[in-house]
């Protein structure tokens, strides 16, 4: 069995992006009109703004799939904890706040 040097590709071909491909054919492709693609992207862009604006300073709370509590807005990912667990932390806020106080000076600040 001899084996060929030139590998075949398996599956359907596929297809070959043409840029100069008139916008107006690919915006028929989605069934919206001009119009309403133009509408459609300054909504996502005006969301798009208010998204980014909105992680500045700003803290919110939603309940996850599984019923907990996230807090978003303390970093990347959110910290997700049930409603006990938060409960036991807002009980000792003020025993957090003390330690934070007296270790001030071995705690590094997130810039």
């Amino acid at each position: 069995m001899l084996l060929s040097s030139r590998t075949e590709l398996s599956g359907p071909p596929r297809p070959v992006i043409n840029e100069a491909v008139d916008a107006k054919e690919r915006w028929g492709e989605t069934g919206m009109s001009e119009s309403e693609l133009k509408a459609e992207l300054e909504r996502l862009r005006a969301e798009n703004e208010r998204l980014k604006n909105k992680g500045v300073g700003g803290l919110s709370l939603k309940v996850s799939e599984k019923g907990a509590v996230s807090l978003y807005g303390m970093g990347r990912f959110p910290v997700t904890l049930y409603k006990e667990q938060w409960l036991r932390i807002l009980a000792s806020a003020s025993d957090i706040e003390t330690f934070i106080r007296e270790n001030d000076s071995k705690l590094k600040t997130k810039e």
